[in-house]
């Protein structure tokens, strides 16, 4: 039996400004009362882990008991097939750190074409979140979506590797999908479905 949220403030255990305004407007429903991990000057932890769950609760941990409250982390990002899962763990950094993600969606996109596959590329989007109190206790969930890469990247309302990635079964890319269209099927979406019915319904 997972562990229920109680109620009262919840550390949003990111400096990503993007993450920041999926994941409140994802808990909007549920009246939580989110402050960010950056505005209580808790700093970024390094992640060390070698999975996307194991750095999404690394990061839980470290902010849960730097505040002395629960908080919620993610870890997600995209693997490649052909990349033999890269950016994975590694898609921020990719970015470097100015966080440039037009570079990181470059990179990724010469590597690709490194390999000399033709047709379809496939990829994935993969999000871990963790729910971690101030006591050590975690809940973890991860979501998973298939699709495939675009070049050249599409749209803007996305972050990240949004505009080169469309999700099986579309047309749009994530850079072109409207917020509640994307949140509606993403694979952050996917995770935090699991986290609500477990932890919030």
């Amino acid at each position: 039996m997972a562990r229920r949220f109680q109620g009262g403030r919840l550390v949003i255990a990111s400096h990503n400004k993007g993450k920041l305004r999926e994941i409140a407007d994802l808990l909007a429903p549920f009246h939580v009362e989110t402050v960010s991990a950056g505005a209580l000057g808790l700093p970024e932890p390094e992640e060390t882990g070698s999975s996307f769950i194991a750095n999404a609760e690394l990061k839980a941990l470290a902010s849960a008991t730097g505040a002395n409250l629960p908080a919620l982390a993610d870890d997600s990002g995209m693997s490649v097939d052909c990349l033999g899962g890269d950016p994975g763990i590694y898609s921020a950094r990719w970015a470097g750190p100015e966080k440039d993600f037009a570079l990181a969606m470059r990179k990724v996109w010469d590597a690709v074409q490194a390999t000399g596959i033709s047709g379809t590329v496939k990829a994935q989007f993969v999000c871990a979140l963790s729910l971690a109190w101030p006591d050590g206790h975690v809940e973890t969930f991860q979501g998973i979506l298939p699709g495939r890469l675009v070049w050249p990247p599409r749209g803007d309302k996305g972050f990240g590797y949004d505009p080169m990635f469309i999700a099986d079964g579309q047309d749009l890319s994530f850079g072109e999908m409207e917020p509640a269209a994307k949140h509606a099927i993403s694979h952050r979406a996917m995770a935090f479905r699991q986290l609500i019915d477990a932890c919030f319904g």
